[in-house]
């Protein structure tokens, strides 16, 4: 069989065998507990070597979507209830995931947070595959929900000064620093590497986050819960200690409605949450001001 060289702009011959046997899985051709076909088979199938096969299984099996992926018998599709792998740190699973989402003809992010820094990080990793062209998305469609800057937040503050202003105008000039660079980001994808329609719109809240969400194409939800530190900032040249959140170290917690979901409270918990960011923006929300 002859092999040739990617075109260029192609995507990975790995990743093409893993988005294959996903969308067989998703769709429920292969079942949970069927057998995968062996190395040899796949790699005639897709016409590559058995090192991209073996890539396409470990990332497959990484996601948690195949088991028995060593040596002897042909990797199975895991069975629901079968134990998921710890949360990772929020700037990690939100790349990870983010990544995933991407490769979806139509990319739909949600996000709720005091911050789009663990977002904008995030995008790192797609932005790169956009541009290459391994990753082409027809469109994009980003909402993000921010605390408002009009309200008294109970984060961050001074720990000696509840009442001092200066920790929350730093914060709201971070927020703006990060929401300007999201939204050139996204109009980039749109102008220079001809994504057809990307949306992006980001409104605020007069509430406190004390958790970030995340929902990804409507069938992901990831939940991460703020955990309040003492911590040494500069602020306008002077040295402020403040009541902080950790955000980017902080666990986020991974749920799935798609068919190789876990359990039968992951579809709920993302349908609920899915609603409850609606019933935000659809109320309460307003549009974040310069």
């Amino acid at each position: 069989m002859n092999r040739t060289s990617p075109a260029p702009g192609a995507r990975p011959p790995h990743e093409v065998v893993a988005a294959a046997l996903r969308e067989r899985i998703d769709s429920g051709r292969l079942p949970p507990g069927a057998r995968i076909p062996t190395q040899k088979d796949l790699a005639e199938e897709f016409g590559v070597n058995r090192t991209a096969v073996r890539q396409a299984l470990h990332d497959l099996r990484s996601l948690g979507l195949l088991t028995g992926t060593g040596r002897g018998a042909p990797p199975t599709v895991a069975r629901p209830g079968r134990a998921q792998e710890a949360p990772k740190p929020a700037g990690t699973e939100l790349a990870e995931r983010l990544y995933e989402a991407f490769h979806a003809e139509d990319v739909t992010i949600d996000s709720y947070s005091l911050t789009t820094e663990t977002f904008n990080n995030a995008l790192a990793r797609p932005h790169r595959s956009i541009v290459d062209g391994t990753l082409r998305p027809r469109s994009i469609t980003v909402r993000v929900i921010l605390p408002s800057s009009q309200a008294y937040l109970a984060l961050p503050r001074l720990v000696d000064d509840p009442d001092d202003r200066r920790p929350l105008t730093r914060l709201h000039e971070l927020q703006h620093t990060w929401a300007s660079a999201l939204r050139r980001t996204l109009d980039a994808f749109r102008d220079r590497y001809d994504v057809p329609e990307v949306s992006c719109e980001i409104r605020t809240v007069a509430a406190t986050p004390l958790q970030k969400l995340y929902l990804l194409n409507g069938t992901e939800a990831l939940l991460g819960y703020y955990h309040v530190v003492p911590e040494e900032v500069t602020y306008q040249g002077e040295e402020l200690r403040i009541y902080d959140v950790l955000g980017f170290e902080t666990s986020l917690f991974h749920f799935s409605s798609a068919t190789d979901s876990q359990v039968k409270q992951d579809a709920a918990f993302v349908a609920d949450s899915q609603a409850w960011f609606d019933s935000l923006w659809d109320t309460i929300a307003t549009p974040l001001t310069p």
